[in-house]
């Protein structure tokens, strides 16, 4: 599925309606360019599983973990990481295999680790069509 958001509050707005449908075990997988709007999506995203209180990108800790209110969000930024066998030393199995959800900015860097059954979502820009444009492709693999 392809949408396209013309705003920040749009990326924003989806990132929370898919949350909201959001289920335990779930992992998505986000892809996009520095200044795509990876965490733009993801703070909406955050909301919809009802986190409450600001959501940054995790960049120097590699994951940041959230309690919503229906489950854990734990929420990747994988763009530092040398490789897979760094998610490894983190123990990335009790996340993504556990009882949240988990969202990976950078994802396509460890896409050979992740599970078969993911959401793919890939961001990008489109200058042509407005500085806030957003071309956003979902992706369910089972």
């Amino acid at each position: 599925m392809i949408i396209e958001t013309f705003s920040r509050e749009e990326t924003r707005e989806l990132g929370r309606r898919l949350g909201e449908q959001a289920a335990a075990g779930s992992v998505y997988c986000l892809i996009g360019d520095l200044g795509a709007g990876k965490t733009v999506f993801t703070q909406g995203f955050a909301a919809g599983l009802g986190v409450a209180g600001p959501v940054n990108s995790p960049t120097f800790t590699i994951v940041q973990e959230y309690m919503g209110s229906r489950m854990p969000f734990y929420h990747f930024d994988v763009y530092r990481l040398e490789g897979p066998e760094e998610m490894e030393e983190i123990g990335y199995e009790e996340y993504v295999f556990g009882e949240g959800v988990c969202l990976i900015e950078w994802a396509d860097r460890i896409l050979e680790i992740l599970p078969e059954r993911r959401v793919e979502i890939r961001i990008e820009k489109d200058p042509g069509k407005g500085f806030d444009y957003r071309r956003i492709d979902i992706d369910q693999h089972e």
